[in-house]
């Protein structure tokens, strides 16, 4: 497939095939923003707001802070917090001491947390104060680098009179017990100057975020993601997404300034969350409303819909499991979301029957895209407009952007337009690589043309008009509500149960999260274990989204001849069954 097959008649008029103008330090949006637009609202949480020049203000803070504490251009600094107001002024704060913001899952257990922050070498980590958080994060330090925790309290950020309520009446997360070795957030920004280290970034080679994925298979990697990588990424997103911002006017490209509002629901942790809610919302000055919980309220998913309806979000970046609970929400026809003017959604297929009942309840236009943590992530999408879209598929390449097909048996070769290969990507989003991981760097890339693709282990085809189609994953990765969720490193977890001897665990669709994760068990002999024992177990040792919903004890699980668990058999059982 030849760079002309994207100049189909049908990419979307007005966008450009390159983008340039994207090499420069990831901070460089909050700066323009806090220049140009000062008083405009960045930050909203709980009804109180934080303008650019204030989040500016505090990044410098944080910034002069970690050069004080020794940290380097280069070190590694944690950032494990939900989506809260002081994510953003952290995560540029860490950039502008020249330093790594290695993002953590919040719903991390202390085991997971351990591996991330021994793996990067990190030095520093913020958390929450929260009962859950904190004691995680005590946990996890052991045996790293770590030796300073900085507490993020949520008090502050709130209004005046809810911060003093909930004082009041307890009602603000704190940790129950704190080292009085470990830090504040508040005293380190009050005690601090907005002198941030005089540094030099070089966007295209310097590692800005590290966000940890097993690719394809096997345990959480450090994917090194530079400053350019998700420059590149803004940019090129607010080029490609158009839409109408007025009655009668032609699509036009995001306006900056104070028109647009993003709905922060995607954890900012991820590379999805990251690029298309919070830089995305920096760069254009606009402001990002901090939803650290969508699933909260009764029933579930009630407050999101009333944070849409009382701070008018324009662009909510989301994956298919929100879109499917906004739709079939019993109470959705009491709310407001005429504000919407446009969805990103990513991380799994969109049924076409849910984006057709959302769009018709919300007046909104939902745009599908495909990329990876690894691509930081966006590589491809759908037009933003009706006639030119093909729900189902993940439209073209972003532009600046390459993507071929390949020969799953010879990455060397490209499959003919049609036929289904390895989908490889190749652009200035693509990853610097592995940390300190050169067998993985040299499985996952391949140089054709003169230019380094990035395998994705996922299997597609290009149909006649130029649109791309994923049809299948090439290893067994489950996609659990758009997040990776990895058989092996949840059977390793299980296998450490003292009466488990063989485990597998596979993805069964589902449809309410695309795929639910099933662990089929073999018990040692003489053992016996409950669903309910392994389900305590799974609870206490890994992230909600990875846990076993499905459970099954066996006498035999199917191996190949040389020992090998065959997951696709029991996969394929269970579907037919």
């Amino acid at each position: 497939m030849t760079d002309s097959a994207w100049k189909t008649p049908f990419w979307p008029e007005g966008v450009p095939h390159t983008i340039d103008g994207y090499e420069f330090p990831i901070f460089k949006f909050l700066d323009d923003s806090a220049k140009n637009y000062p008083d405009n609202t960045f930050t909203i949480f709980n009804g109180a707001s934080k303008t650019y020049a204030q989040v500016k203000d505090t990044a410098d803070r944080v910034a002069n802070f970690l050069s004080g504490k020794g940290i380097k251009k280069g070190d590694k600094v944690a950032l494990f917090l939900p989506n809260l107001p002081q994510f953003p002024e952290i995560l540029f704060g860490i950039l502008k001491a020249g330093a790594v913001s290695v993002n953590c899952n919040p719903v991390y257990t202390a085991p997971e947390l351990h591996h991330q922050l021994k793996d990067s070498q990190s030095k520093i980590v913020f958390c929450m104060d929260h009962p859950l958080f904190y004691p995680n994060t005590v946990k996890a330090i052991e045996g790293t680098d770590v030796d300073t925790i900085i507490l993020c309290n949520i008090k502050s950020y709130l209004p005046k009179f809810k911060a003093f309520l909930g004082g009041l009446l307890g009602k603000i997360p704190k940790a129950d017990k704190r080292d009085p070795r470990h830090l504040m957030f508040d005293d380190i920004v009050a005690q601090s100057q907005p002198d941030p280290p005089d540094i030099t970034i070089n966007p295209k080679e310097d590692t800005a975020v590290m966000l940890y994925t097993a690719g394809t298979t096997g345990l959480p990697k450090g994917a090194e993601l530079t400053h350019a990588n998700f420059t590149f990424d803004v940019l090129t997103v607010h080029t490609w997404a158009q839409f109408i911002h007025g009655d009668g006017k032609k699509p036009e490209q995001m306006y900056k300034g104070d028109f647009h509002s993003f709905l922060g629901v995607l954890p900012w942790y991820h590379s999805f969350g990251i690029t298309s809610a919070l830089l995305l919302s920096s760069f254009l000055g606009a402001q990002l409303i901090c939803i650290p919980d969508p699933r909260a309220g009764k029933p579930p998913f009630t407050e999101v819909l009333k944070a849409v309806q009382k701070y008018k979000p324009t662009f909510m970046p989301a994956v298919p499991t929100i879109f499917v609970a906004f739709a079939n929400h019993v109470l959705l026809n009491n709310y407001d979301l005429s504000s919407l003017m446009g969805c990103f959604s990513g991380g799994a297929p969109l049924p076409p029957e849910v984006c057709k009942q959302f769009e018709e309840k919300t007046g909104s236009i939902i745009f599908e895209a495909y990329g990876l943590t690894e691509t930081a992530p966006a590589a491809s999408g759908n037009p933003t407009f009706k006639e030119t879209r093909k729900i189902g598929s993940i439209g073209f390449p972003f532009p600046g952007t390459d993507i071929k097909i390949l020969d799953m048996e010879d990455a060397t070769k490209e499959m003919p337009q049609g036929e289904d290969g390895e989908i490889a990507i190749s652009g200035p989003q693509v990853m610097k690589g592995y940390w300190n991981r050169e067998d993985a760097n040299k499985e996952s890339f391949v140089n054709i043309d003169k230019k380094r693709f990035f395998l994705t282990g996922d299997i597609g085809n290009i149909d006649k008009d130029g649109y791309i189609f994923i049809t299948d994953r090439k290893k067994d990765m489950i996609l659990v509500g758009g997040f990776n969720v990895y058989p092996r490193e949840v059977e390793d977890i299980l296998y450490t149960h003292p009466k488990v001897e063989l485990v597998a665990v596979v993805g069964i669709p589902d449809e309410k999260s695309g795929e639910t994760v099933k662990a089929f068990i073999k018990l040692k002999e003489g053992k016996t274990a409950t669903k309910e024992d392994i389900v305590a177990f799974s609870k206490e040792n890994m992230a909600g989204y990875k846990r076993p919903k499905l459970i099954e004890f066996r006498d035999e699980i199917p191996v190949s001849n040389v020992g090998k668990v065959l997951r696709r058999v029991l996969r394929d059982e269970e579907i037919k069954g």
